[in-house]
């Protein structure tokens, strides 16, 4: 039973064009999560880029990583990323027991991140495990023209709040049976914590990607 690592990587972004071509430092945004895996094949059989573009297919094959051509009917703005999974997983012939996502928007990882967490998830026998991390930020809505605080009560310390944590996107780790089922967090899933500059990195908009030059630069 085998460990493989999914890169789901559709053409056609509509906020910033063709971004996971786009060079964040010297290479493409797409060939950072590549190397990473690659990185880690102690813990990754195989590197599968799942993908309906020609331009990502080329730099994918260029990076000596497997390419899954996604139908177009599965490549659309609203098409959840388990749908992608799924369907590398049934266009392989053997069977998986592990499915690790990259996502290519969340280029920048620790470098022990997938060590640290792949050995948490066996260890502790869990079917999914996600990155999270902290927020220290002030919440609220806004109620008939109103503030409201959310997670504080006005004049608390930040340092006083109680914790809130965001799905940062870094690392999520499967059981491939779960993926098969239409999920990649599960009920019981694990959240794994990393508290890292990096997680504050993902990249839809041209802004998010000169934040992610900046910090690729200077870190």
């Amino acid at each position: 039973m085998k460990t493989i690592a999914i890169i789901p990587a559709r053409g056609g972004s509509k906020r910033l064009p063709e971004k996971n071509t786009k060079l964040l430092g010297e290479i493409p945004l797409l060939a950072h999560s590549i190397l990473y895996a690659k990185q880690n094949n102690a813990i990754i059989d195989e590197i599968y880029v799942s993908t309906n573009d020609d331009k990502i297919k080329k730099i994918a094959l260029e990076y000596g990583v497997k390419v899954i051509d996604r139908p177009e009917s599965l490549s659309g703005d609203l098409e959840p990323t388990v749908t992608a999974l799924k369907h590398v997983l049934e266009s392989i012939e053997y069977d998986v027991e592990n499915v690790i996502l990259l996502q290519p928007t969340n280029p920048l990882r620790p470098e022990n991140l997938l060590k640290d967490g792949f050995d948490f998830y066996l260890k502790g026998n869990h079917d999914s495990l996600f990155t999270v991390s902290r927020n220290h930020q002030k919440f609220g809505k806004i109620i008939d023209g109103k503030f409201v605080p959310f997670n504080y009560e006005i004049g608390q310390r930040s340092q006083d709040l109680e914790p809130l944590f965001f799905e940062n996107g870094l690392l999520y780790i499967t059981k491939s049976e779960k993926i098969l089922s239409d999920i990649i967090i599960s009920k019981d899933a694990y959240p794994f914590e990393i508290n890292h500059i990096f997680a504050s990195v993902d990249i839809d908009t041209q802004e998010d990607f000169d934040y992610a030059q900046y910090i690729y630069k200077n870190k």
